[in-house]
């Protein structure tokens, strides 16, 4: 397959370009480099079945020129993810989560390219304490963020009733792992692992009896990949996840033993919180046979091992 992936610079991009690589597939990554880093897939570097491309999917000259090479398979992950930017500046996310999709669509209908649209778990309203969130659960746009993804919902969906464009909807859990950024634009673990490798204080907002259900990053990229390709998916929206989720208190404690150092801090976006986060990943399992392979202890050791070597 020629597979386009947006985005593929970044955290889960990388990933899910490795895996792409290692089934044989041609890849072609256009990323920004807003987010992501070249040194992100230095791994790959010298495969000739990869192609690298600095590029911004706003430009639609760029993507003009790039969709010339007739991809069977789009993968957009390219999105600005930062709840509290699009809190900060609205119409940076929805430039580039909406109309930067909308691009996308407009060149996959002209190639009649598949297209595996990344959501994500925050669109979700908040869970009933016992239950976990399957697709058909209510959303709610609760930050810009989750708006602008809602948005690009709405739109991957219209191409698929209107143009008879297959697509597919994903909304993976928490993702963590490898290659995460560990500052305040990172994720949870990796930024909890930093702070306990370098003697910090981890600060939870809030009470931290907020839960996520995490997920390794090595899991999401299967699923992403599995479910980019699979004619079972088509016009379905799609969760991915552990299954289970943690606390937030109880996360920080499995990440540093020092309970001197686990402090409780004031809320930067009370109003985005989603106090209960576990997913219900029997849709996956069904469509695509799919189930993570990473508990969340093995995972944390293997985020913390990369980490301290890099």
């Amino acid at each position: 397959m020629k597979v386009l992936v947006t985005g593929g610079a970044g955290f889960i991009g990388r990933w899910v370009v490795k895996k792409l690589l290692h089934d044989g597939h041609s890849v072609w990554v256009l990323d920004d480099m807003s987010n992501g880093s070249p040194e992100n897939l230095a791994e790959f570097a010298g495969n000739p079945a990869l192609i690298v491309i600095t590029g911004d999917i706003k430009n639609q000259t760029v993507l003009a020129s790039l969709f010339e090479n007739k991809f069977n398979i789009i993968i957009h992950l390219a999105a600005n993810i930062i709840v509290q930017e699009s809190i900060d500046n609205p119409r940076k996310v929805f430039e580039n989560d909406v109309i930067g999709t909308f691009n996308l669509l407009e060149e996959a209908k002209k190639a009649g390219s598949r297209f595996a649209f990344m959501s994500t778990c925050m669109v979700y309203d908040t869970a009933s304490a016992s239950g976990a969130i399957a697709e058909t659960h209510p959303t709610k746009a609760a930050s810009p963020y989750a708006g602008a993804k809602l948005s690009g919902e709405n739109m991957v969906q219209s191409y698929f009733h209107a143009y008879n464009l297959p697509i597919v909807i994903l909304r993976p859990f928490n993702t963590y792992g490898p290659f995460q950024k560990s500052t305040g634009e990172g994720g949870v673990i990796s930024v909890f692992i930093q702070k306990d490798l370098n003697g910090e204080d981890l600060n939870i907002y809030g009470d931290g009896t907020q839960t996520r259900d995490l997920m390794y990053v090595e899991d999401c990229a299967d699923f992403v990949v599995r479910a980019a390709m699979s004619d079972k998916c088509s016009g379905e929206i799609v969760n991915a996840g552990l299954g289970t989720d943690v606390t937030i208190n109880d996360l920080a404690a499995m990440i540093c033993n020092d309970k001197e150092r686990i402090k409780h801090v004031q809320h930067i976006h009370p109003q985005s919180e989603i106090p209960k986060l576990v997913c219900d990943r029997s849709k996956a399992k069904r469509l695509l046979g799919w189930e993570p392979k990473t508990s969340l202890a093995e995972g944390i050791g293997k985020t913390r091992e990369f980490i301290e070597i890099h």
